[in-house]
C-alpha cells in the first residue's frame, strides 16, 4: 500500500504529538495528572485522524509550553506568555519539513484546558488540538 506523500507528513508529525502536554519542571515540584488528547488534521485530508489520550505528570505552574522540544523534527518553542487564563508560543520545527507554528491553550478551570498548535509548511497547513482533564496530584512531574 503506498501511502500519500501529504498523509505521510501527517502520521509522521502526528506520531510525535501524543505527549503535547507533558510541561518539563523540576522532578521535586509537586504538581498534577492530565488526560491529555491529541487530534491532528491537515488541510485537504479527506479523513480524521484518531484522537490519541495520554496521562501525563506536569507542574502546577506553567513556566513554558505544554510537550518542550521536539527532538525527531528539531522543533524548538519560544515566545511563551501567560496571560491570565492563556498561555501562547510559538513553534519552529528544522525539520524535514520546515514548519512553524502558533500554540495556545486556555484553561477552562483549574480541572481542564483546550487549545491548538497550527503548523504551517511546505507541504500545507495542519492543526494539533489539545485538551486536557486534571485527574489528581502526583509527585514529579515529566
Amino acid at each position: 500500500m503506498k501511502i500519500p506523500l501529504g498523509l505521510g507528513f501527517v502520521l509522521a508529525v502526528w506520531a510525535v504529538f501524543p505527549v503535547a502536554a507533558a510541561d518539563t519542571a523540576p522532578a521535586s515540584a509537586p504538581g498534577d495528572i492530565w488526560e491529555v488528547t491529541s487530534q491532528m488534521s491537515m488541510e485537504g485530508m479527506p479523513m480524521a485522524l484518531p484522537a490519541n489520550k495520554v496521562k501525563v505528570c506536569a507542574p502546577k505552574e506553567w513556566k513554558e509550553p505544554p510537550g518542550g522540544a521536539d527532538e525527531a523534527h528539531k522543533c524548538t518553542n519560544s515566545d511563551f506568555k501567560v496571560e491570565g487564563a492563556k498561555a501562547t508560543w510559538k513553534v519552529t520545527c528544522a525539520g524535514p519539513p520546515a514548519m512553524s507554528g502558533d500554540g495556545e491553550i486556555t484553561r477552562a478551570s483549574a480541572d481542564a484546558w483546550s487549545g491548538a498548535i497550527k503548523f504551517t509548511s511546505s507541504r500545507g497547513a495542519m492543526t494539533v488540538k489539545l485538551g486536557g482533564l486534571r485527574l489528581g496530584g502526583c509527585e514529579k512531574p515529566q
